[in-house]
């Protein structure tokens, strides 16, 4: 990274996978996984288990983590023509979008017809396109956030950082998803983008000294976790620095169990990402809605875990079990939904 703030290209080979990437991403979508999880289950039961301490810990930093290493490896394409960026970067999402929140909403509608009427339902599946609908805001999100980078990439980079910490901090609440949400997590997008090399040189320094980083990690979540308990953890710039700091601490924690080869499933998680977040709602809805009618397992905690587990594992079935059926287009985007030529080979790894 240059002195005036300018982003340097993130030298790699553009076929490349970088391992540690792949672990915090697996980190973060298993934590989404588990939030959803944790929390319907809790609110289906109206008590809570051992699990909810977890999700509330990771809040300060589930979702910045995510959108920062979405933003990682932006220089890359920043300068491409605005046909194959848009192709790239918008289409891309705007597709899976479009498909996932029609099935979601297919199993959905019935009972949003009982409460009201059929009519009222197709009202709430047009109004999805402008609200985002229940577990797919982060891809609404993404094409925002990549054409607000490209659009104002001639300002000073610093200026952007500050205009965007500043919205964050200041908490938004107009009760609109997209633009709550785009004032909450843009400055997290962005910092991945303008301070990639520096993440880059976290990583490696988490790498070369393992010691090192155990003990930041240690303090870390002394301190992550006494703000959440005491309830600091939503103050403005508070939350920010949590964001930032939660966001360094899982890539150390990438960087280690690549390092290390431990937890590969992680890995393959962090690979397989968008997969898992475009359909583990079903798996996670049909479990939870199992073991509560059933009752096999009494304990709220261990029903959240089992429904993570499902919610995960569930969504890498469905993928591999729509491959076999050839019905690809479900995980993959079909040539005619292409407007700009695909570069064969190509990794985009921070938000495929």
């Amino acid at each position: 990274m240059t002195l005036n703030g300018t982003p340097a290209t993130v030298g790699r080979p553009a076929t490349a996978r970088i391992d540690w990437v792949d672990y915090a991403k697996g980190i973060c979508i298993v934590m989404v996984v588990m939030m959803h999880s944790v929390l319907g289950v809790e609110a289906a039961a109206g008590q809570t288990g051992f699990m909810h301490a977890l999700v509330a810990f990771a809040k300060p930093f589930r979702m910045p983590d995510f959108f920062l290493i979405s933003g990682l490896f932006l220089s890359v394409v920043i300068d491409r023509d605005w046909r194959t960026y848009l192709d790239r970067k918008v289409v891309h999402f705007v597709y899976f979008y479009v498909l996932w929140v029609t099935i979601q909403f297919g199993f959905k509608a019935p009972g949003f017809a009982a409460e009201s009427s059929w009519v009222h339902a197709g009202y709430l599946y047009l109004e999805s396109f402008i609200e985002p609908f229940g577990t797919l805001w982060f891809i609404y999100l993404l094409p925002i956030f990549f054409v607000v980078t490209k659009l104002t990439r001639r300002i000073p980079p610093l200026a952007i950082f500050a205009v965007a910490a500043a919205l964050e901090s200041m908490h938004i609440a107009t009760g609109w998803t997209a633009i709550d949400e785009f004032c909450s997590r843009f400055v997290y997008f962005f910092a991945g983008y303008w301070l990639a090399a520096y993440v880059f040189a976290l990583s490696e320094r988490a790498r070369g000294n393992p010691a090192f980083a155990v003990v930041a990690l240690l303090a870390w979540a002394i301190v992550n976790g006494a703000l959440v308990e005491f309830g600091y953890s939503e103050l403005p710039a508070i939350s920010l620095a949590l964001g930032l700091a939660g966001a360094c601490a899982i890539i150390a924690v990438g960087t280690l169990l690549a390092h290390m080869r431990w937890l590969d499933f992680l890995r393959y998680c962090g690979e397989h990402s968008i997969v898992i977040y475009l359909a583990f709602f079903l798996p996670m809805a049909a479990t939870r809605t199992a073991l509560l009618k059933t009752g096999v397992i009494a304990d709220i905690g261990t029903i959240s875990l089992v429904v993570t587990a499902a919610g995960v594992a569930g969504a890498l079935l469905i993928w591999r079990a729509a491959l076999a059926a050839r019905l690809n287009f479900l995980f993959e985007r079909p040539h005619a939904f292409w407007i700009a030529p695909k570069k064969a080979g190509s990794v985009l790894q921070a938000a495929e």
